[in-house]
Parts: structure tokens; sequence; C-alpha cells
């Protein structure tokens, strides 16, 4: 499995690997499956999608239920299938939750209560809403709220639904969680913070001149609004926002760059947390070649000398 933060170059060196070993790329983005949601998920190119044979790429429309849940479940059949036919399947992505699911597997919570839910999303719809949840759950559920991105509205909703619903701990559902059918093998991609906020940076720039407010346009002539459950999300929210006529054109790429670092900031961070993880420094290759020969190599145990897969 390649995991790691937004903008350290997933894409190019999950294809090298992908070819060298035969292996099918399993997604594990949460918004790389929609269709129409192309430039604002830096979703791999028809190209690059033509030379690897991938999964939960643009398999869904927008608006259809879509969660960690569901993707881990239809993953586990997918990579069954995978080795089944002699392949390898080959995870890559950086939607924690997706990978805290396959990897880790998930409690099975209460169902849904749609009284507690529409009360919660009315809350958050305010101003303050989602900060006020956010500390409410670090009132009740201390455990939850430090698991927790306190940009994801969904699955804070989620937590605080939980607890009101039951009046026990999101968090207390967790070690009741299934264990996953496959074991992995997880490297997660990091590079220098200053050299990560300038690929980012870049990559914005690059998103912009690719039609990323003419993505957006499309998305909003056909009715979708930000609130639509994919979109609400970095790389759609401040578009929609400039297009809306809340922001002008300056104030949009800045908050853009600002949260996308913040952004990829939140993962690294969430990635630490897992110790049992190996860390590999893209920056210590020369390109993606190279870095995918290390790390077969270091796999295989015939790795260069040198630290190829280290600790962070």
């Amino acid at each position: 499995m390649l995991a790691g933060p937004t903008g350290v170059g997933k894409t190019a060196l999950s294809l090298r690997i992908a070819e060298r070993l035969g292996a099918e790329i399993i997604s594990a983005d949460s918004r790389q499956v929609f269709r129409g949601l192309d430039i604002g998920t830096a979703k791999p190119s028809s190209d690059e999608l033509s030379s690897v044979p991938h999964h939960f790429i643009d398999e869904r429309n927008i608006g259809k239920p879509w969660s960690a849940g569901r993707f881990a479940e239809e993953a586990n059949i997918r990579i069954g299938d995978i080795l089944r036919r002699g392949a390898l399947p080959l995870v890559v992505g950086g939607s924690t939750l997706y990978l805290e699911a396959l990897v880790h597997g998930l409690a099975k919570l209460p169902d849904s209560d749609l009284a507690i839910r529409a009360e919660l999303n009315k809350q958050i719809s305010t101003r303050e809403g989602a900060q006020m949840l956010f500390e409410e759950l670090q009132r009740v559920d201390p455990e939850g709220a430090a698991s927790l991105d306190p940009t994801k509205t969904q699955r804070l909703v989620r937590a605080l639904e939980v607890y009101r619903a039951t009046g026990e701990p999101w968090s207390s559902f967790f070690p009741k969680a299934e264990p996953p059918p496959y074991r992995y093998r997880v490297a997660v991609l990091t590079r220098p913070r200053e050299e990560l906020y300038a690929r980012i940076e870049a990559r914005v720039d690059t998103m912009l001149a690719a039609g990323l407010l003419e993505e957006v346009r499309q998305l909003m002539e056909t009715r979708l609004t930000p609130d639509t459950n994919p979109l609400r999300a970095i790389g759609y929210q401040e578009p929609f926002a400039h297009l809306s006529g809340k922001i002008d054109y300056d104030e949009m790429v800045r908050l853009l760059k600002r949260n996308t670092r913040r952004f990829a900031k939140r993962q690294l961070t969430w990635f630490r947390r897992r110790s049992e993880y190996d860390w590999v420094d893209l920056s210590e290759f020369g390109s993606p070649d190279e870095a995918a020969d290390a790390i077969l190599g270091r796999l295989s145990g015939n790795a260069r000398k040198g630290r190829v897969i280290s600790r962070p």
C-alpha cells in the first residue's frame, strides 16, 4: 500500500511499481471514484489509467452513496478477485478513513438516527457550527475527537449522532471493529515540508491552467451545490465561492494553496499515529523510477545500501 499526503507524488510512483509488479491499482481516494470530478481531485490522466488497471476511478455518479465502510467492503471483494487471477493489488491513496477501514477495519456503529442527523446538519451549516460541534465532541468523547479531522464535517456529524442516540462515546465502538481479511505493508510517502508545499502550490497553478474553474462551472450548471457531499472539500469549495461572487480570483488562489497545505499537514499528523507504517522520503531519489526500484529492492531484501524505508 502506498499512502501519503496530497501532492507528494503517489500517482507517478504507483504507476512505476504497478508496471514492475504486474499489479492492479486500488484507488483509496474518497472523491476520485466520482465521475466529473477530474481536475479538482488530481485524477490520473486517461493515458495513466490505460497503462495499469485501476479500480474505484470514475465508478459513481455524484450524489450516489459512498463511504469508507462501503469502499472497504467492495475493495476486499476486488482484492480477492485480483489475487485469484494471480495478480497483485496495490492500494494507493491519501483518504485516511478509507485506508483505516481497509487496513484496520471499521466498527459496526448503530443505525442512523435521521432526526438527530438533520438537527446536527442544521447546526453545522451556521457560521461557527462546525467549530462548536467539534468542541462538543471534545467534551463528550475526547478520544474520538483526537482521531478526527475537524474539517471532515460528515464524520463529525456521525460521531455526535452516535453519542446523542446512544449516550455512548463514538470511540467506544472502535474496539468492536471486525478484523480485515488481508494484511498490508504500508509505505507512507513524504518529502521535506518546504518541498511538499512548493509541489502543492505548483499543482494548484497547474489545476487552474487545466480548467478547474470550467469544471466547477459545469458542476454548477447541473445544479450541484457546494453542500453536495463529494464537493464539500478543498479544491471545490474555493472555486464555488469565487464563481458565486463571494471571493475574488486572487483570494481563491490563496485559499486553495493555503487550505491544501493545511490538509497535507493534517494527513501527515494522522499517519504518524501509526507507528507500524514505514516511511519513504521521495526527496532521496532522483525520479519515480529510481524510487520504485529502491522500494521494490528493499521489499525483496536487495535494497541498495542506505536508508530506503525509515520511521518518521
